[in-house]
């Protein structure tokens, strides 16, 4: 399995095991390092990781599968994750979420043509008192409207 990343992911990934007390304590953050690397975490990483921690790679799977912050696909430079929980969906998530659909020619987990965004709907952003909520890339907004939506897209995913 050495083999499976590139050397400076492997140097990454030995840092974080190091300061692990336990290998399956490391999952997120490993996770986390080969997504940053390759864009997304394929069936054949999830096999690799698997191998370093000593997990089975149904193990690797469940927590890849369950936490949004997760692709298991290719994105676009730009991934908008758009909140559609109880407390969103009152406060207009799937108002968002529809217009984006529209704007951007685009549904839930598919990107646009020119591989500028990814759209993804997702169960919860953490963030409950800010609803509705959406993410750009890594960082959390509240937005009330689909204009205020534009905006965000506007000044943070040029």
């Amino acid at each position: 399995m050495k083999n499976a990343f590139p050397e400076g992911l492997r140097d990454r990934i030995s840092a974080v095991l190091a300061d692990s007390r336990e290998a399956r304590s490391a999952l997120l953050p490993v996770l986390q390092l080969v997504q940053d690397e390759r864009g997304f975490i394929g069936p054949e990483d999830e096999i690799a990781v698997a191998g370093l921690l000593g997990l089975k790679p149904v193990e690797v799977r469940e927590v890849v599968t369950f936490y949004s912050m997760f692709r298991r696909l290719p994105a676009g430079r730009h991934l908008l994750q758009v909140c559609t929980n109880m407390s969103c969906t009152i406060k207009g998530g799937g108002r968002i979420l529809d217009h984006f659909r529209v704007s951007l020619g685009i549904g839930p987990g598919e990107t646009t043509g020119d591989g500028r965004f990814t759209l993804r709907e997702v169960e919860c952003l953490g963030a409950c008192d800010r609803a509705p909520c959406l993410m750009i890339d890594k960082t959390l907004y509240s937005c009330r409207t689909p204009d205020e939506a534009d905006d965000l897209l506007r000044k943070n995913a040029p």
